[in-house]
């Protein structure tokens, strides 16, 4: 715990530039490999996958991950951060080990997700503190003066070729790494699709890729303006009560 909180302290304190100035992993060709496999999980990532994670423990560890994905995990509305509450803990590992392999390009992620790995059990209960927290619903949207009739395309899209993945209410699947992207900000989301799309997610789903490859760029902004609007039932964060009365004159 100490050396991750030296670390974000570190990084706090360097210029953007001189951050986090490791040598990453050797790049991995992921998905362009014939013998890659997505879902592979061995070493420290599977020993941190059969832990049971205690939330009350992750509570502290996640402070440092507050700092970029804020304290409630809700994460930044222009995507340059996820939304990581709700996440399952397994998508969580396994995205953070894929980092550290070389296998998905995060430069900012890098050595956090390289110092946690170091520790499966701390790991397993950041993540696990991660899963239970409540999934926002004041996230970031599509917000196009032609909203309505995107969402109604992507809704189209969506059930015929990713909710037998991703869920009828983008709640995933925690046994088959797939995402939760219910509460997810349609920036990131948008982001996120085209690099799979345009090939540069070595770690992508072959199988998501086989469905993402012909889509249009409007495809695209359409499935992410529907997929951005998605609530879980039991999951989402209580609406926030209503201000009483006007300001004061």
């Amino acid at each position: 715990m100490k050396k991750i909180l030296t670390l974000a302290v570190a990084a706090a304190l360097l210029p953007a530039t001189a951050a986090f100035a490791q040598v990453p992993a050797e790049k991995k060709a992921g998905i362009e490999s014939k013998d890659y496999q997505w879902n592979k999980m061995e070493g420290k990532k599977a020993e941190a996958l059969h832990l049971k994670g205690d939330a009350k423990e992750g509570e502290e560890s996640y402070e440092v991950c507050g700092g970029c994905h804020l304290p409630n995990g809700a994460g930044r509305p222009d995507g340059t951060f996820p939304q990581l509450a709700g996440q399952h803990s397994t998508v969580l590992l396994k995205q953070m080990a894929d980092i550290v392999e070389g296998l998905r390009d995060n430069p900012t992620m890098y050595p956090f997700a390289k110092e946690a790995l170091k520790n499966p059990q701390e790991l397993a209960n950041t993540t696990a503190y991660i899963q239970s927290l409540c999934v926002p619903t004041d996230h970031g949207k599509y917000e196009g003066a032609d909203a309505a009739m995107q969402i109604a395309k992507g809704k189209d899209l969506y059930e015929k070729q990713c909710k037998e993945c991703h869920g009828a209410h983008g709640e995933g699947n925690a046994d088959k790494f797939y995402p939760v992207i219910a509460g997810q900000h349609y920036k990131y989301l948008l982001r996120q699709m085209t690099e799979i799309r345009d090939g540069h997610r070595r770690n992508a789903n072959p199988d998501m890729v086989k469905v993402i490859k012909p889509y249009t760029n409007d495809q695209l902004v359409a499935i992410s303006a529907y997929q951005s609007s998605l609530h879980m039932p039991g999951k989402m964060c209580a609406a926030k009560p209503a201000a009483k009365g006007g300001k004061k004159k």
